[in-house]
């Protein structure tokens, strides 16, 4: 009996710690990307945050401690509300700030290999 307490609480341990690592916490996925893109202010924080430049707020140390995992993986472990919020940065970025996207690229992805996989998935 305590032979089956055991395995059944180490497979539940086992479930817990691998159903975390399939997706991103979505306890912020209801902030508004678009109000952030369109205050200059509030964009700044979290790029700095990102470049490790500036203090970071709750959200700003949740996306910096999942991004660069999210540019290997063409955000997999995203929600859709996530990936979708990656493509509006991006595109925002892309068209607004692109010295900026330029900086988070050397940082984040250098050899630029998993930009083009990314634009092919996300697309």
């Amino acid at each position: 009996m305590k032979l089956t307490i055991i395995v059944s609480v180490i497979v539940l341990t086992i479930t817990i710690v691998y159903a975390q690592q399939e997706s991103y916490p979505t306890k912020f996925d209801n902030i508004d990307v678009n109000a952030i893109l369109s205050n200059e202010r509030l964009l700044n924080n979290y790029i700095d945050c990102l470049e490790e430049k500036g203090k970071c707020t709750p959200e700003g140390e949740e996306l910096k401690k999942h991004f660069e995992d999210a540019i290997k993986t063409c955000c997999k472990k995203c929600s859709p509300k996530q990936k979708d919020g990656f493509k509006k940065v991006f595109n925002h970025l892309e068209k607004e700030k692109p010295e900026v996207l330029k900086r988070l690229k050397q940082k984040f992805d250098p050899s630029g290999s998993h930009e083009i996989e990314c634009r092919k998935q996300l697309a």
